[in-house]
């Protein structure tokens, strides 16, 4: 089955509000999808014993991520692969203005990402090369999928300034919100704080990174790796 999702939202129109975001370029979108395509994701979204997660617990993130190799229900593999399509490439770069967008076809480090009780993601900023690819690394988009989420639950995506001294935004990862954001050395971005939803309830979201063949000079740097930092209050 071919998935291509109507996307509720004019990019151009939202361009200037997306340069404009502080700390760093970004978005966040209610309802660009719709609403039943996404019901159709979650119900196949695989329970944490539901597939072989690659799972991460150590004092920097306490989380279950996803192989490209995992074996997936066919209509997830579709809405994975429509999210790395020519017609959402075109969406993306009008909305940002970062020509050349290329997807990873392998999704490293992104894809399904769950989070349970007691898990979290510390403050970093991302790895800025595709290591297979030799590509830079330049946008994130989130998707998450959790109905009925709670304010007190937490699990909020965390954006912070530069030298980050300062949280401009904080993101409940509500049902049908997509988060859109540039990625570089000062996008700094996580959520902290360990999960505090009821045994049973999860964090789910789909992630889906986008690289170019270079970048701008002023945000060259050497490659690196995941670059955790610690915020103010820890």
């Amino acid at each position: 089955m071919q998935i291509k999702p109507v996307l509720h939202a004019d990019p151009l129109t939202l361009n200037h509000e997306y340069q404009a975001a502080e700390p760093f370029p970004h978005i966040v979108m209610d309802n660009l999808f719709d609403n039943d395509l996404l019901e159709k994701v979650r119900d196949v979204f695989p329970r944490p014993d539901g597939m072989e997660w690659r799972r991460f617990d150590n004092p920097e993130e306490k989380k279950l991520g996803f192989w490209h190799t995992c074996d997936i229900d066919p209509f997830l593999y579709d809405f994975l692969q429509a999210m790395n399509a020519p017609y959402m490439l075109g969406f993306l770069e009008q909305l940002t203005g970062i020509e050349g967008l290329i997807p990873d076809p392998y999704f490293g480090g992104a894809g399904l990402h769950q989070i349970l009780p007691g898990g979290f993601l510390k403050v970093h900023v991302d790895f800025n090369v595709h290591p297979k690819l030799i590509l830079d690394r330049r946008l994130n988009m989130l998707v998450y999928l959790n109905r009925d989420w709670q304010e007190e639950w937490g699990g909020q995506l965390e954006l912070w300034n530069r030298d980050v001294s300062r949280c401009y935004e904080k993101i409940l990862p509500v049902f049908n919100r997509t988060v859109i954001f540039n990625t570089s050395d000062s996008s700094y971005h996580g959520h902290p704080h360990p999960l505090r939803c009821p045994q049973g309830e999860s964090r789910k979201s789909l992630s889906f990174y986008y690289y170019t063949n270079g970048r701008p000079e002023d945000e060259r740097s050497e490659s690196h790796s995941t670059l955790f930092t610690k915020t103010p209050n820890e």
